[in-house]
């Protein structure tokens, strides 16, 4: 997986590395079928100036789409969970909809009701 973050604003990016590159290591477990090479993720973290706010979005293209999740908060490492859960859980449904899971669900038998 090719991979860009950029900060613009936080000072202190190395705990915020930390906390991203453990849900990378899960994307990158959910992402296996994808040859390395195709597969982009391009993050970036904000600051706002006046108030104690960050912003995370995150992209990722895939080749049979591309997926986006953004994410507010006051503390840079939770905006940064938030956005990754989000796109962890886009990936399951997205690979869920090209398996056409849909189409394989089987309805539970209808049960009739005997009156008493």
């Amino acid at each position: 997986m090719k991979m860009a973050i950029s900060y613009k604003g936080v000072t202190l990016p190395q705990p915020v590395a930390f906390a991203v590159d453990r849900h990378i290591h899960k994307i990158n477990t959910l992402l296996k079928s994808y040859a390395p090479d195709l597969v982009r993720l391009h993050g970036s973290f904000e600051k706002h100036p006046h108030r104690i706010k960050f912003t995370f979005s995150v992209t990722l293209s895939l080749p049979t789409g591309a997926l986006h999740a953004t994410a507010d908060g006051p503390d840079a490492r939770a905006c940064a969970r938030k956005a990754l859960v989000e796109l962890e859980a886009q990936i399951k449904k997205h690979k869920a909809l090209l398996r056409k899971d849909y189409e394989w669900k089987r309805k539970r038998p209808r049960t009739e009701q005997v009156p008493a």
